[in-house]
């Protein structure tokens, strides 16, 4: 693109263009996120009804908690998530601090990472996919930088590369500088690997806590 500076291609790529990395990102990213999406969902029904029922169970009713993110090119979608926190209120009405509504039993959700299995209906629907940025709160789009404006260049993922590297032990700058550098080497290798290490750190429970995005948030309906 002749006459394009540094700074007017990274507006144009935070405006939505953005160049796959490869035949992989390209190609078959996409297809492979819906097969595996709906083989875990045919596979896993019955742990879904499982969950549902004891979400029910011990935290009432919603048995979902759905809030607006940002996805790709910074459209809003709604997440989907199993419930781990109560909607216990004080005197006047207000939501208590989420340490207060977080349970054991939402806490174990979290540790097993249980509550993200309806994400995958977001991945089928192409809101998300399965390795990427993890998609935070809409109200922190304004301050982000430029070049952490491009996170929001690709689908965000239901796991990434900032995930698998101390996510609760590096600091803001370090993930979104990682989500970039993520975005910038969409590899099948590196999906894989992603993919492989988020397994083990789910499986050690290493390194598990309230995620970022909710912790500065509230969960409601």
């Amino acid at each position: 693109m002749v006459g394009v500076t540094r700074n007017s291609k990274k507006k144009l790529l935070r405006n939505g263009i953005h160049k796959p990395y490869g035949i992989y990102e390209k190609l078959f990213k996409r297809p492979l996120d819906v097969l595996c999406a709906l083989m875990g969902i045919l596979l896993f029904w019955w742990l879904y009804a499982v969950i549902a029922l004891l979400v029910r169970m011990n935290l009432g009713s919603p048995v979902l908690f759905s809030q607006e993110r940002p996805g790709k090119d910074e459209k809003i979608f709604r997440l989907y998530k199993f419930r781990t926190m109560t909607n216990a209120k004080d005197a006047e009405g207000n939501f208590l601090s989420d340490e207060k509504r977080l349970t054991k039993f939402g806490k174990w959700l979290r540790t097993t990472s249980l509550d993200e299995l309806p994400e995958l209906f977001n991945i089928i629907k192409g809101d998300m996919s399965f390795i990427g940025p993890r998609p935070l709160l809409v109200r922190y789009l304004p301050r982000y930088s430029q070049e952490q404006h491009r996170r929001h260049e690709v689908r965000p993922g239901l796991t990434g590369l900032a995930q698998v590297h101390g996510r609760n032990k590096i600091s803001w700058e370090d993930k979104l500088k990682l989500d970039v550098e993520y975005i910038d080497h969409i590899t099948l290798k590196n999906d894989m690997k992603i993919l492989l290490e988020t397994v083990a750190v789910v499986l050690k429970h290493n390194d598990i806590s309230i995620e970022v995005e909710e912790f500065m948030g509230t969960e409601k309906k």
